[in-house]
């Protein structure tokens, strides 16, 4: 009973979790935020390419499971801001967007027969043309989906599609007092979803420097700031500071907080007569540039290497599943022009 897309999956959305990539200022200390507006646009290209090499040893053999496997992703996604909190709103409330993408590719490449590979491929591809929508609230939490569903009725699909708007729309977990460039800040949060209870993703961010942002991405920026929907692709405008990128960089790492004997089994698994124990350790960096006149993130390069040694023990029975794996991961994304008369 193989389980390595599933496992797959986890690997992504806990790449979106570490992608904590805050709009940042340089030469002074700044509270920056992104500044949507109804009837903004913005494009992106996300390119992701994923390896994994995995090994299942359970009580049925399966000898033609699959243990290498290669998957390369790209996508282009076009958001639509539909409604922004009012100026006068006393409560923080949430920006409402459409996804639409407008380019979804899939490749997996296996060592052995592997059908599943196949099938994620086909409902990653089956995004094409098709749109969802959801929200993003004041701390940057992605809520409200609607349609995804519909899109995406494949699990592992639906994952992925998540895990690339966490990224877009990174935690800022930022300094409460602002930033300023030299600036070195970490954070925690939990890991979930993982047959390990007790691990923290920990981020190091440092605030490098500022840097001139690509013309074009600038102008798709200042355009979507406007909510003008179109802009030619040939648009350059003239370098200010505004046109700047805040260049941030973030190195990440799983710990274990507790002692490293004691029982590492989530309570869901013990509510089903599981036990596990193991390791489960990641870590990778990211380096982000986001605009300093709206901070939109104007692109983004992340890796991250995981390796996975862990047994899912029946209490009852004394069956065993022990997983062996190590999962590399590449993201890149950029900021893309608006096209002009470009349509929902």
């Amino acid at each position: 009973m193989q389980q390595p897309f599933r496992l797959r999956s986890f690997a992504l959305i806990a790449l979106a979790l570490l992608a904590s990539s805050p709009p940042l200022s340089s030469n002074k200390r700044v509270h920056l935020t992104p500044q949507f507006a109804r009837g903004a646009i913005l494009r992106y290209s996300i390119e992701t390419r994923t390896s994994s090499s995995e090994h299942t040893t359970t009580p049925i053999l399966n000898p033609e499971g699959a243990s290498q496997y290669k998957q390369s992703t790209s996508l282009i996604v076009r958001l639509d801001v539909l409604d922004v909190p009012s100026s006068s709103a006393q409560t923080p409330s949430a920006v409402r967007f459409r996804a639409t993408f407008e380019q979804a590719r899939a490749d997996s490449r296996a060592d052995a027969y592997a059908p599943e590979a196949g099938t994620l491929d086909d409902a990653i591809e089956g995004l094409e043309s098709h749109a969802f929508e959801f929200s993003i609230d004041a701390a940057n939490n992605l809520t409200a989906v609607t349609g995804l569903d519909r899109i995406a009725p494949n699990h592992e699909a639906a994952a992925r599609v998540l895990s690339w708007m966490r990224i877009l729309f990174g935690s800022v977990d930022l300094p409460r007092g602002g930033i300023e460039v030299g600036q070195k800040w970490n954070s925690e949060r939990p890991l979930t979803g993982v047959p390990l209870s007790g691990l923290v993703w920990r981020n190091d961010s440092t605030y490098l420097r500022d840097e001139p942002c690509s013309a074009s991405a600038v102008g798709t920026t200042a355009a979507s700031a406007r909510g003008t929907s179109t802009m030619p692709t040939n648009a350059a405008p003239s370098r200010s500071t505004q046109d700047d990128c805040a260049v941030v960089l973030t190195r990440f790492s799983t710990l274990r907080h507790g002692s490293k004997h004691s029982d590492a089994t989530p309570e869901e698994y013990v509510r089903n007569g599981l036990r596990t124990s193991g390791k489960w350790t990641a870590s990778g960096e990211s380096l982000s540039s986001i605009a300093l006149a709206n901070g939109f993130l104007i692109s983004s390069t992340q890796s991250a290497t995981q390796e996975m040694d862990y047994i899912i023990e029946s209490a009852s029975s004394g069956s065993k599943i022990h997983h062996v794996g190590r999962t590399t991961t590449q993201t890149e994304i950029t900021a893309l022009p608006i096209q002009p008369h470009s349509s929902p």
